[in-house]
Parts: C-alpha cells; structure tokens; sequence
C-alpha cells in the first residue's frame, strides 16, 4: 500500500496512531514500572504554536517539512517510551537558534542545522537546511559527532514503529 504523501492530514493521522499506542502503554505502565507514567503527549498546535511556526518559516534554515509539521503539532513528548523522546516546540527551536547559533554537522551533505528535539538521555535530533535529521552520538552538540537517522521529516516521524515496539516488547529499536 501507498503512504499518502506529508501533509496536515498525514500528520493528524500519525498523531492519532501514536496517541493510541501510548495510551494502550500508559494503561499499564505503572503495573509493569512501578511507577506512575509522566507526560505522554503529541500535543497539537495553538495559536501561539502558529505564530512561532510562521516566525520559523522565515528562517534561512527552514524547510517545508518542518514548517507544516509546526503548523499542525506543537510538540511531543513521549517522557516513556524509551529514555523519552522529544520534538520540541517551534518556539523553543527558534530560541535555542537564536541563543546558540546554528548546529555544524560536518560530514552532512547539509553542514549546518538546528535541535528540534532530544531524547531523555541527552542526545539531540538536529534537522539539517535540506531536510535530514541526524542524532548526536553523546549528549553535547559541540563535538561535531552525528549519525543520520533519516532522510527526510516523514521518515524521522515514523517512531511509531519504535513507539509500538516499546508498547508490546519494551525494547525501542532505534530511535
């Protein structure tokens, strides 16, 4: 079967697969933890979300993309699955840009890029200016240590897979 093609509708429908995985995890997850479960949500966009989008969208490193997903979903965080995973909100990307200054990914084809998201062990996802998301290798971006995990935003995006294994089996694969 076909995958429809990136857009609002394609996002809307991720977020609901995803929403239901997790919500089948948290149904258990203090049973199997120990613990009670934290924040779990693919939060969606509101008016603020937007402004800040429409504000990304003018970045030199913006693409159409990432644009369309802040259009859509504020952000993300899954503090349980995994070590947690985190697509942070445009306005935070924006910030972290503005305080930091670009990424350098040097043996990307694109060297240059922004965080747009984290995992709960320190490690940040970084979208470079054609689109590709790398993860660093250790918890500082300041190294230069990058690994590409994804072509492009929809590939990034598919941690449903991870988000389902980590529901039925506890183990992540990788994220």
């Amino acid at each position: 079967m076909d995958q429809p093609p990136y857009s609002a509708a394609w996002l809307s429908h991720w977020r609901e697969e995803i929403t239901d995985a997790v919500g089948a995890m948290v149904s258990t997850f203090e049973e199997t933890h120990g613990y009670p479960p934290g924040r779990n949500e693919i939060r969606l966009a509101d008016d603020d979300d937007r402004r800040a989008a429409h504000e990304y969208a003018g970045q030199s490193l913006g693409f159409e993309e990432l644009r369309t997903f802040y259009a859509s979903i504020g952000e993300v965080v899954l503090s349980d699955v995994g070590n947690g995973y985190f697509v942070h909100a445009a306005r935070d990307v924006l910030d972290q840009l503005a305080e930091d200054g670009d990424v350098a990914i040097p043996d990307a084809d694109d060297p240059l890029g922004m965080v747009i998201g984290s995992d709960g062990g320190g490690r940040v996802y970084v979208a470079d200016w054609g689109g590709a998301i790398h993860r660093s290798r250790t918890a500082t971006v300041d190294e230069g240590e990058f690994d590409k995990v994804a072509e492009d935003l929809p590939e990034f995006l598919v941690i449903r897979r991870s988000v389902t294994r980590f529901v039925e089996t506890g183990e992540t694969g990788y994220l």
